[in-house]
């Protein structure tokens, strides 16, 4: 099975999937880190910039451009460490700014649909482990955190973000495989639901190709495994190309194993 075809200067709202299974998505910091990415993974990649780091919304939208032409459309909007604060400037910024990928919290999947006014973009939906498999906590707003959580079977959990006209069930914070049995119930659901899974949140170079392995042997058809705090350089505050091009390595090992 051949992979998306990497056509630089094309921009795209479509997910540049590796054999139309795989993309990896890393934070970017600079326009250069961003561009740097991009050419590691041969195209395969989405690139994260995060809302919360800009101190409005036309100061984001200003950046986001340049980052959406830069990585030929395959920019994601992301909230910031997952802060459900940041649910509406994702979705202004999607008013301006239509792009390939937005992370938006569950309570405001359907929300996110509307302010991007297409059927196209990819936008994903944040659930969280609730320590029991086979079920995910889906308060994860800017009010509903504060209150009695709201656990339910994360089967009903994707048909809502169906209903809501998500593309992706976004499991976060799964602390790497230290919630292995909830991640593989989350996978199991997905696969039954011919549904995208974004496992988030303490991946690394080290369980990398073993949480994808678990994942794709759950039946998953498309997965957007997120990398970030493990992969930047302490020093240059930018996510580190060398990483990059490894974790596209494994990606393409594992693929081509299955």
């Amino acid at each position: 099975m051949a992979s998306t075809p990497y056509r630089k200067g094309e921009c795209t709202m479509s997910i540049p999937y590796v054999h139309d299974t795989v993309c990896l998505n890393v934070l970017a910091f600079s326009l250069e880190n961003a561009r740097n990415i991009y050419e590691a993974a041969e195209g395969h990649v989405l690139a994260g910039v995060l809302s919360s780091s800009y101190p409005d919304v036309q100061t984001a939208l200003t950046d986001m451009r340049q980052y959406h032409q830069a990585l030929n459309g395959c920019l994601s909007v992301g909230l910031g460490g997952g802060n459900p604060m940041q649910w509406k400037a994702v979705c202004d910024i999607a008013r301006d700014l239509k792009t390939a990928h937005y992370n938006q919290i569950f309570p405001m999947t359907g929300c996110q649909r509307f302010c991007v006014g297409n059927d196209e973009a990819h936008i994903n939906a944040l659930v969280s482990p609730s320590g029991t498999p086979g079920y995910v906590k889906v308060s994860t707003g800017p009010l509903s955190q504060y209150g009695t959580d709201a656990i339910i079977p994360v089967d009903t959990a994707i048909l809502m973000i169906k209903e809501m006209g998500g593309n992706a069930l976004k499991f976060f914070p799964m602390n790497g495989l230290s919630c292995r049995d909830e991640l593989q119930a989350a996978a199991e659901a997905c696969a039954a639901h011919d549904f995208i899974m974004e496992p988030t949140g303490g991946i690394d170079l080290q369980n990398y190709e073993e949480i994808l392995t678990l994942i794709l042997n759950c039946g998953v058809k498309h997965v957007i495994p997120h990398i970030y705090s493990s992969i930047i350089d302490p020093v240059s505050k930018e996510t580190r190309i060398e990483d990059v091009a490894r974790l596209y390595a494994v990606t393409k090992k594992v693929l081509q194993a299955a």
